[in-house]
C-alpha cells in the first residue's frame, strides 16, 4: 500500500506539472507573451537565503547570483525522474549554447539532508555539469529557502524500497539578470521552450 501511495504522489505531481506547462503555453499564445514557460504576472523577486555549498562554505543565494541568469531547482539525489530530467535538460541547453553559460548559474538545493551528503551532491551534479552549484542545510534552513522561493516545503513519503521519497516542488525557478522571476518551468518543459525563452531572459538586465 505504501508503494502505491508513493507512486500516486509522483503521478499527481507530474500531472500538475504538465497541466501547468500547458496553461503556461496557452497564456503565452492568448496573451501575446514572448515566453513559452509558465508566465508569472506580476514577476517575482529573487529570494534571499543562505545555505551551505558542497565545499562547506556559506552560499548567499541572492548575492552570489546577482546580475546573472539564475536557475534554482529544489530536489534530492534519489529522485527517480523529475530531478535528473530537469538537470539533464539544462546541461544540454548549455552544451548546445555555451555562450549562454558565461553569465548564468544553475543552483541545485537538496532537500534531503538526512541522506544527501555534500560530496555525493557534488558527484551527482558533476554527472550533468561541473559548474552546477549544489547546496544543502539543516531542515529549518531548507524550509526557509523553499518558503522564500515560493515553493511548497518538501516532505517525506514512505517507500518500501528506499525508506522514503520526497514530495517537493517540481518546477525550475528562473530569475533574469535584473533579479526578476518572469517564468517558471515545470516537468514536461521542452527543449524548444528553453531555446525560445533564455535569450529573452538574458536580455533583461
Amino acid at each position: 500500500m505504501r508503494r502505491r501511495s508513493t507512486k500516486t504522489v509522483f503521478i499527481l505531481l507530474a500531472i500538475v506539472s504538465l497541466l501547468s506547462a500547458c496553461s503556461g503555453s496557452a497564456l503565452a499564445a492568448l496573451g501575446g507573451h514572448e515566453f513559452k514557460g509558465v508566465v508569472l504576472d506580476p514577476p517575482t523577486e529573487k529570494p534571499s537565503f543562505t545555505l551551505t555549498d558542497t565545499s562547506g562554505e556559506e552560499y548567499h543565494f541572492a548575492e552570489e547570483t546577482e546580475g546573472r541568469l539564475t536557475f534554482l531547482y529544489i530536489g534530492y539525489l534519489t529522485c527517480p525522474d523529475i530531478c535528473p530530467v530537469h538537470l539533464a535538460q539544462l546541461a544540454e541547453v548549455f552544451e548546445r549554447n555555451p555562450e549562454w553559460n558565461e553569465d548564468s548559474v544553475v543552483v541545485f538545493v537538496s532537500i534531503d539532508p538526512g541522506r544527501d551528503e555534500p560530496g555525493e551532491i557534488r558527484t551527482f551534479l558533476d554527472a550533468f555539469d561541473g559548474d552546477f552549484v549544489g547546496l544543502t542545510g539543516t531542515e529549518e534552513e531548507l524550509a526557509t529557502a523553499q518558503e522564500a522561493a515560493g515553493a511548497g516545503v518538501a516532505y517525506q513519503v514512505p517507500d518500501d524500497k528506499i525508506g522514503y521519497t520526497m514530495a517537493h516542488a517540481g518546477q525550475v525557478f528562473v530569475y533574469a539578470p535584473n533579479g526578476k522571476g518572469y517564468t517558471q518551468y515545470p516537468f514536461g518543459t521542452r527543449q524548444t521552450d528553453w531555446d525560445n525563452d533564455l535569450p529573452v531572459l538574458i536580455g533583461r538586465e
